[in-house]
């Protein structure tokens, strides 16, 4: 899965010849999950057609303040348009377009939404090799960098004048690539390696019964999309369950026992920056395993069950420079408990929550939590959708990282 995945990117477009490759920026933004308004000058409807864009985007195309074929049309709103976007793609940017937006001149909706702008304005320049190198188009690079937008390298190549240089249009896939990687580069776990624990462990008795729980896996998995969200590489160690991310920054090991799980994040936990042990683990498992199925018999079944490794508190003796987060899922003196947790097993926080508290817990998809620091600091916070709890918990885990 793509970082613009879930995003919302307006693509502008100026009157310039490499307008055609827009068609595929547009078709590449789509497949990478992001969604698309187009906004052309008036001119760029002479190299690539609205209703190109808008079939492709699956979205109304804007050339205009209004419907040029309505006069009762109302106003497109260009400070709507500009507040709704998480990033802004200006490509191909034409000579005149980056003159332009330079100086401040607003004369078509484009312009006008670019002059509203508050989030981060890529730009791919596209014009001739003598245009190009002129040194007012030199300067309006300076200006427009200096402004905080980001230049997308023009490429070189053979241009339409039938010279040969600086001024080609990146391709649509290196306009991808560089706003990803460009924006990746920007996220606070960029470089982070992180492990996390999800869902319940099965503990065989025979070949068809286990002991397990009713943990559905719902929130190591919303901590392991957000710890992607936020740039990091993600190992997910995951028991049993029906859930599925697809995001090329998180591996996902799937496990079936406490036994496996254990083994899984020792053998990644040292090349790890942060874990999460979100998973609810069997406390205990059958002491001996039939490997017959168990017949039903009129006496009593007594099974002898001993306990499972600790993984949590075996991980907390190895570690070094790790940040190290646990869960404590309680009903009674859940503060009091989660402390000694979090004493015990060396931990940096803990994330509590109660099963007296209505919506936290197994199943749903929402959890209430308190944050428990390891000098004793409280913080506690109102039912939340599980992805909303995980940004939480990642909000703690990046002051950690900071102080």
């Amino acid at each position: 899965m793509s970082i613009l995945s879930s995003k919302k990117v307006l693509l502008g477009i100026s009157a310039g010849i490499a307008a055609y490759k827009s068609a595929y920026l547009v078709r590449l933004l789509v497949k990478a999950g992001a969604e698309i308004k187009v906004i052309m000058t008036p001119s760029s409807k002479d190299f690539v057609t609205p209703l190109t864009l808008s079939t492709l985007s699956k979205n109304e195309v804007f050339s205009s303040f209004t419907n040029e074929e309505d006069e009762n049309e109302t106003w497109n709103n260009h400070v709507e348009l500009a507040l709704w976007a998480d990033f802004f793609i200006i490509a191909p940017a034409t000579a005149n377009t980056l003159s332009k937006m330079a100086t401040g001149i607003c004369d078509n909706i484009l312009m006008a939404t670019y002059l509203s702008a508050k989030c981060p304005v890529y730009y791919a320049p596209a014009m001739d090799l003598d245009m190009y190198k002129h040194p007012s188009v030199q300067e309006a690079f300076e200006k427009l960098n200096s402004f905080g937008n980001i230049q997308i390298p023009a490429g070189f190549g053979e241009l339409a004048s039938g010279l040969v240089g600086e001024g080609r249009m990146a391709e649509p896939e290196e306009i991808m690539t560089f706003i990803e990687n460009d924006i990746l580069s920007k996220l606070p776990l960029k470089g982070k390696k992180v492990l996390i624990t999800a869902g319940p462990t099965y503990e065989a008795i025979d070949p068809v019964r286990f002991i397990g729980n009713h943990s559905s896996g719902k929130m190591g998995f919303a901590l392991a999309n957000q710890a992607a969200i936020l740039g990091a590489e993600v190992i997910l160690v995951s028991g049993p369950t029906h859930l599925n991310l697809s995001n090329n920054l998180i591996n996902i090991i799937p496990v079936t026992s406490a036994d496996e799980m254990y083994q899984a994040c020792h053998d990644v936990f040292n090349e790890t920056d942060i874990a999460i042990l979100a998973a609810a683990v069997s406390d205990y498992k059958p002491e001996n395993v039939a490997s017959q199925k168990i017949k039903k018999k009129d006496a009593n079944l007594i099974i002898k069950l001993e306990p499972t490794k600790d993984i949590l508190g075996s991980l907390g003796k190895i570690k070094k420079n790790h940040l190290l987060i646990g869960f404590a899922l309680e009903t009674n003196d859940e503060v009091e408990n989660a402390k000694k947790k979090l004493k015990k097993k060396n931990l940096d926080f803990i994330v509590l929550n109660s099963l007296n508290d209505s919506g936290a817990g197994f199943g749903s998809n929402t959890n209430k939590i308190t944050i428990i620091h390891k000098n004793n600091k409280l913080k506690t916070f109102e039912l939340k959708d599980k992805n909303e709890v995980a940004k939480d918990i990642f909000n703690e885990i990046i002051l950690n990282l900071d102080e």
